[in-house]
Formats: structure tokens, sequence, C-alpha cells
């Protein structure tokens, strides 16, 4: 019996990934409670398994007195010599059970707690494993899709997870089987398990698909300083390099750019903007605008982070962008709120108005 049981632990570690050590800890607790509610005992109970030796045992201690004051903890001298010939008055006895004197009941005691134990190391596993991945594209299978509540189940490995309407780009159609890409948002623990956040319009998703795709990101020549993305539409990406002969820029692009088209590919054709990080603010403005051409950029108020940007006259709508898309992207991208008018100081109107 006890080689199966043993065995069954290794197999258990096995299959489930959880440390034997773990185990016994559980398995140890859950025979304690279980003799506990058999037998009436507190504190006297002993369980011994050694996995090395294949030993198991479990055992009342109890103590050797005059008189019996608590029958659950307490023998007498008489009692006790019936287990032990050395017994005497103020020392301790240890009285072996067999598996089978548990009972029923503190037999599926102990079992519902070893369960309880191995989903909690599960659960804990889990947790450990997707919070080393947190901020980190994680490849995940979309399972089910929700139409009327808009959600879709992502399977990552054997743990399946949520992909919010919030976080799915609109322009973007998923179905069952497809294989994708998610930002791994934040990861919560949970009495079901972790709870893990992903996303598909973070712009955490856009940098590290970058760092995945440029060895010079990976490893650290050309740095990543921000990000803005509207998903599914157009992102801005700020990049620059410590080593002057390296041009952050054509790294990220590639030859014949083939890097950035492999990541607008996995966006499903987002449009992505990559332009030269600089310290002065006015440079990293006016490049943060591409494509468009700009002749000045101002700082009207440095503590507000506000200025005034000039461009040519053909070349307003274009620094506006659809919408306001490309001036909004470029807002988030330099943390500066820019105002943008034309060389000629008219928006079309009529300049004697």
């Amino acid at each position: 019996m006890n080689t199966e049981f043993f065995e069954a632990l290794a197999q258990l570690e096995k299959e489930k990934g959880i440390p034997e050590g773990y185990l016994l800890e559980k398995i140890k607790n859950a025979i304690v409670i279980a003799v506990r509610r058999d037998y009436g005992a507190e504190e006297n109970v002993l369980v011994d398994i050694d996995p090395a030796t294949g030993k198991f045992a479990v055992a009342l201690r109890m103590q050797v007195v005059e008189e019996v004051e608590n029958p659950a903890e307490q023998l007498t001298l008489d009692q006790a010599k019936t287990y032990s010939k050395r017994a005497k008055i103020g020392g301790t006895v240890d009285i072996k059970l067999e598996t089978k004197q548990f009972g029923r009941i503190a037999a599926q005691t102990a079992k519902h707690i070893i369960r309880q134990g191995i989903r909690e190391a599960e659960r804990g596993m889990m947790l450990e494993e997707f919070q080393s991945r947190q901020h980190e594209i994680v490849t995940g299978v979309v399972s089910r899709i929700d139409e009327r509540k808009g959600l879709v189940s992502v399977e990552i490995g054997k743990f399946e997870t949520i992909l919010p309407r919030s976080e799915q780009v609109q322009s973007e159609v998923l179905h069952e089987g497809d294989r994708i890409k998610v930002y791994v948002v934040d990861v919560l623990g949970g009495e079901k398990g972790p709870k893990i956040m992903i996303s598909r319009t973070h712009p955490g998703l856009v940098k590290r698909l970058f760092e995945m795709e440029v060895p010079e990101i990976f490893d650290g020549t050309v740095e990543i300083k921000a990000v803005s993305r509207e998903a599914g539409s157009r992102t801005k990406i700020a990049v620059c390099s410590d080593n002057k002969d390296v041009d952050a820029v054509g790294a990220c692009i590639g030859p014949k750019g083939v890097r950035v088209s492999k990541i607008v590919d996995e966006l499903g054709g987002e449009k992505i903007d990559v332009v030269k990080y600089s310290d002065v603010p006015e440079e990293f403005i006016a490049a943060a605008l591409s494509p468009a051409n700009i002749v000045s950029v101002q700082i009207t108020d440095e503590e507000q982070r506000a200025c005034k940007v000039t461009v040519p006259d053909e070349q307003l709508s274009l620094a506006i962008g659809n919408k306001g898309q490309n001036a909004r992207l470029a807002a988030k991208l330099t943390g500066f709120k820019i105002d943008i008018r034309p060389e000629s100081g008219f928006f079309g109107e009529d300049p004697e108005e």
C-alpha cells in the first residue's frame, strides 16, 4: 500500500507539476485533521511520511498519568503498559494507528483536503507562471466567441481567459481556432485560479512586437522611448540609440521595410509611424508629427507642456490627420498639448476678415 501511495505522489508531481514536498505537507495536514475529528485528539497526532524510506506512520502520542482527565490525550499506567512495557508515569507512549482505523468519514475528509490542496497548488503555480509573464506577449487560441456579449475566450496553455470587447481591435474579426498574440496587462489571484487580464489594443503589445522583431531593441542598442496607439488604425513609436553609428528608425523599419511590415501584418494592417526620439522637445514634437513637414515648434508653456507648431499651408491637413488622429497621437507620444497653425496664419478664411 505504501509503495502505491508514493508512486501516486510521484505521478502527481509528474503530471501536475506539483512538488512532492508540497503534496506531502498537505497530506500530513489532512491526516492530522482527520485523526483529530475521529479520535477527539488535539496536539498529540504524529504523522511521519518519508518517501526515501517508504515509511508511512500515523500515531497518537499519549501522556501517562495516574488519573485520566482527558481520554483523548491521556492513559493510565496500566493502559500504557499494553503499548509499551517501558511506560512510566509522567512519560508518553505512541499508539500507532492503521489507515483503516480512521474510518470512512476521516478518509473522506482527508481525500477532500488533499484534493483541495492539489487545486491550491495548481492555482499557485499557474499564478506564479503568469505573473512572470506580466507585461509580455503570449500566444493563445480562440476557443469560444460570445457574439451577444462580445467576449472572446482564449486558451493560453492549459488556462482559459477572456478577451473583453474593450480590449479587442474593432476592425479585427476573430474566429474559433485562430492563434492570436495578446498582451498580458495584469495577473490577479482568485479563488478559482488566477485572473489574467489580456489585451489586443494595449500600446505594450506593439512595444513587445518590436522587441521580438528588432534585434537591436532586444539587445539594448535601440531603445523605445514612447508609444501612442489607436488600435486597429495607427500607432506612433519613438526610438533612439546611444550609438551614433546606429540608425534607430532604420533598424526598426528594417531592410525594405521588412521588420515593420511583419508587425503591421500581425496587427491586421495597422499603420505604424516610427519616429526619432529627442531630448529636445521641439525636435521630438516635429518628428512626432511626421509625415508632415514642420516649419517651427515654439514651446508656449513649459509648466503646462503646451506648444505651437507652424506647418506649410498645404501640410496642415496632413499634420492634423484624419479626424485629428495624427495630432492626437503626436500629443500622446510627446506629452505636449499641440496647437497646429498654418504658415500663413489663416485656416482658409478670407485674410480681410
